[in-house]
């Protein structure tokens, strides 16, 4: 037994696993799992064991969360997961987000919801607690979804301060909790306001991804809908960080993930526009930046010998914590792509899945899977 490195890909139709060794040359590819179920959220969790969680919906069942404990072989589905009272008056439409809690934690686990909302079990994924003092925030009349929906699709934890807990939804803004959940504040001061006609002056933010700094839990970056941006007091304030974005007339810093490496090398894949949603040039192009450089670089230049029109969603990028790290995004037209030396150079992984909603590595270590 040793070192294995799984990547878990959800997409709309099922869950596909790709598995290599710590060197990350090779891969094999199993699946599809929970074939006809769309899977916008996965997560592999060794704290306790190694379980495996999926967010799954369907048009005709709804969502769920299923675990396997197998790597994928077999899946049961928590009977007691997240849930809408009736009185609420919210519905449950996808599972956007499933997160690990602080180190401290090692039970406990958070899913980012449609409608807007998030929820945590605290005995490993077994039963699921909506905690209500967001969706009971006095501004929830006002929330609106984006073209996505609104979902609930960004939580980070603070590390050394479990306490601490950001959330990002689309088109509502960034909240933080300093109390666990039983209260939140909108943090979105410095943001690109959308027009959505609400009367809350404090929402109304499309957020597409929020990631924190992997040094400084005060540090956070953002892709919104009208650019990118950085707070360095832990969401109090915003500020554009842009710089590198903009190399033509018509450009724009419209993108949906965010990355950032162990070491704080940071990671987006820009798009043409909100309009178009498709790589500019047709060049499927991945910008880096350093924590200590002034610009964005185009550092990544994927299939130079080829055009590819089409997009990377907001969860379908993710960077391993290995050394050296491993970076991996995957396309809107299923083709999964890997990078071992910073994102200049790229392999791509075998096989031409479905449409790739999430992408997320899982190391697992010592693990015996026959």
């Amino acid at each position: 037994m040793a070192t294995k490195v799984k990547l878990l890909v959800g997409t709309n139709k099922g869950v596909f696993v790709y598995s290599s060794n710590k060197e990350r040359l090779n891969w094999e590819l199993s699946g599809p799992y929970l074939n006809g179920w769309e899977v916008y959220s996965v997560l592999g969790d060794s704290r306790n064991g190694h379980a495996l969680f999926a967010g799954t919906s369907h048009a005709a069942y709804g969502p769920s969360i299923r675990a396997s404990y197998d790597f994928g072989k077999s899946w049961t589905q928590i009977e007691d997961g997240p849930s809408y009272s009736e009185e609420s008056g919210f519905s449950l439409n996808r599972i956007w987000q499933l997160v690990q809690g602080a180190p401290s934690q090692p039970d406990t686990l958070y899913a980012g919801v449609e409608e807007a909302g998030l929820f945590v079990s605290r005995d490993r994924g077994i039963a699921w607690k909506e905690l209500s003092g967001l969706t009971s925030h006095p501004t929830r009349p006002g929330w609106f979804p984006g073209a996505g929906g609104m979902c609930l699709h960004t939580i980070v934890v603070d590390p050394d301060r479990p306490e601490r807990i950001w959330v990002a939804m689309s088109s509502v803004g960034v909240f933080r909790s300093d109390d666990g959940g039983e209260t939140w504040q909108a943090r979105n001061a410095g943001l690109a306001r959308v027009p959505t006609g609400q009367p809350y002056e404090e929402i109304g933010y499309c957020i597409h991804k929020m990631a924190p700094d992997p040094d400084n839990a005060n540090i956070l970056y953002m892709q919104e809908h009208c650019g990118v941006f950085k707070s360095e007091d832990g969401g109090d304030s915003w500020t554009p960080f842009e710089e590198g974005l903009v190399l033509k007339e018509g450009d724009e810093p419209f993108g949906f993930p965010f990355g950032v490496s162990p070491t704080g090398d940071l990671f987006i894949i820009p798009l043409e526009s909100s309009e178009q949603r498709s790589m500019r040039d047709g060049k499927l192009l991945v910008y880096r930046r350093r924590r200590d450089e002034p610009e964005w670089l185009p550092i990544g230049d994927v299939l130079p010998e080829e055009k590819r029109h089409v997009s990377v969603l907001r969860d379908a990028l993710s960077i391993d914590s290995l050394d050296p790290y491993g970076v991996y995004f995957g396309t809107t037209s299923g083709e999964l792509f890997c990078s071992l030396d910073r994102g200049v150079s790229w392999q791509r992984l075998p096989g031409q899945l479905s449409r790739i909603l999430c992408v997320k590595p899982w190391i697992v270590e010592d693990a015996d899977e026959d």
